[in-house]
């Protein structure tokens, strides 16, 4: 069997380390993938978001199925297109990719559906937005409605905060047209966790909870990144919880895209806040989470391509999916100034001692071979994951390969699952 991973990033890396253990032994291909894809796909020259030069090298080459990383291609529509030509793919289509692409009509579906989510209304420049910021008063949240790769969106304590949040998203253009619309909503208060949950376009099956940690530095302080670490299980999301989230947020989702003439199919990420009144949804991906994939995928007791195959032919159930009774923890090592501006081409030493640690895999994001040694490509560089018989055993694990592995300006937190370590001491 031949599988293509489209993307180059630490979850595209851990997509195609566990689809190279799967039973079958599938052939796996990687676009344009990273150093430490290498070791278990061949990577292809392509980068993920040329839609038209994957859809010739898929055409070419008949893979037996099209894994689909990166919400960029998705929402530009390479499920679409790599359809059109008989080919299989897990990944949903570009109007189902919208629930990511558009959080404007995110919002919409939510609010059609009857998702418990925050209040929020959407502007088309500074002035109407910044009105309504000062008529709700601070906290709030400001958010870009388009792509701007987990980045635009702004928690702001004051109204200087957001005022300073719109310039930056109206006037600056840091997001470019991803900021044409703007969504302001309101805070919520709680503790955030991630589902991620299988859909074949009727049947939804969740995956273990997870917990991302998006600011840059300890405390969840910093701005905002891409994900510096994470953990699954998160116990913030208690067994109770599972049937709420799955009959109140998921299902009335999936029901209302497919009234709307959507068939959703490939993964639907819905970035939850526990609050006191319940889950609420704060934002809906269309793809799996980069840290979350690190620490769920892992855990995960078997084969990965049945679940994805279900997923395509509309035939999935519960008795795909098993679990390792085990915690997973995964700690993001970044380039010196992420989220800013860094440095690349940095040698990276000591993954092979790292990775020879029981229950540690080393998974690469911003890395590329160079005349023989692995260096930084990145801002995110590295996903140090660990495995443990407890979230504890997991934490440590992690961190004991973390200070066997060094490039110049690293930076990590040192307190990754610490709300989870905290609620159970």
């Amino acid at each position: 069997m031949k599988i293509l991973v489209i993307g180059g990033g630490g979850r595209e890396h851990t997509l195609a380390w566990k689809i190279a253990h799967d039973s079958t032994q599938p052939e796996v291909f990687c676009a344009p993938g990273n150093a430490g894809t290498a070791a278990v796909a061949t990577n292809v020259p392509i980068g993920a978001e040329d839609v038209d030069g994957l859809t010739a090298w898929a055409v070419e080459n008949r893979p037996d199925l099209v894994v689909v990383g990166p919400e960029v291609p998705l929402c530009d529509g390479i499920t679409d297109r790599l359809e059109a030509e008989g080919l299989r793919v897990f990944g949903p289509s570009a109007s189902a990719a919208r629930m990511e692409g558009s959080k404007e009509f995110c919002k919409d579906v939510m609010l059609a559906a009857g998702v418990p989510t925050a209040a929020s209304e959407t502007f088309s420049g500074k002035e109407g937005a910044l009105a309504y910021v000062r008529e709700q008063g601070a906290p709030i949240v400001i958010k870009a409605d388009g792509l701007a790769a987990g980045k635009g969106v702004y928690v702001c304590m004051s109204e200087a905060e957001a005022e300073a949040a719109l310039e930056e998203i109206c006037m600056e253009r840091r997001y470019g047209d991803a900021g044409n619309r703007i969504v302001v909503e309101e805070f919520l208060e709680g503790e955030e966790a991630s589902i991620l949950a299988l859909v074949d376009g009727e049947n939804i099956l969740m995956l273990s909870s997870s917990q991302d940690h998006k600011r840059v530095f300890n405390g969840d302080q910093g701005p905002n990144t891409g994900g510096m670490g994470a953990y699954s299980p998160a116990p913030v999301v208690t067994d109770a919880l599972w049937p709420v989230i799955h009959d109140y947020v998921l299902r009335p989702t999936v029901d209302e895209l497919k009234r709307r003439g959507i068939v959703y199919k490939g993964v639907l990420y819905a970035g939850l806040m526990m609050t006191a009144d319940g889950p609420k949804v704060l934002e809906y991906n269309c793809r799996f989470g980069d840290p979350e994939t690190q620490v769920v995928l892992p855990r995960i007791d078997g084969d990965l391509l049945p679940l994805f195959q279900a997923c395509v032919d509309g035939t999935l159930s519960d008795d795909l999916l098993q679990w390792k009774n085990e915690a997973c923890v995964c700690v993001v090592m970044a380039s010196g100034g992420y989220p800013g501006s860094y440095e690349k081409g940095k040698a990276i030493t000591g993954l092979a001692d790292a990775s020879a640690l029981p229950g540690v895999v080393v998974f690469h994001a911003g890395t590329t071979e160079q005349e023989g040694q692995t260096v930084t490509s990145g801002g995110r560089v590295l996903g140090v994951t660990a495995l443990g018989t407890t979230l504890p055993d997991a934490v440590r694990q992690a961190y004991i390969a973390i200070s066997k592995i060094t490039f110049d300006q690293a930076q990590y937190r040192t307190d990754i699952a610490a709300r989870a370590l905290n609620r159970d001491s």
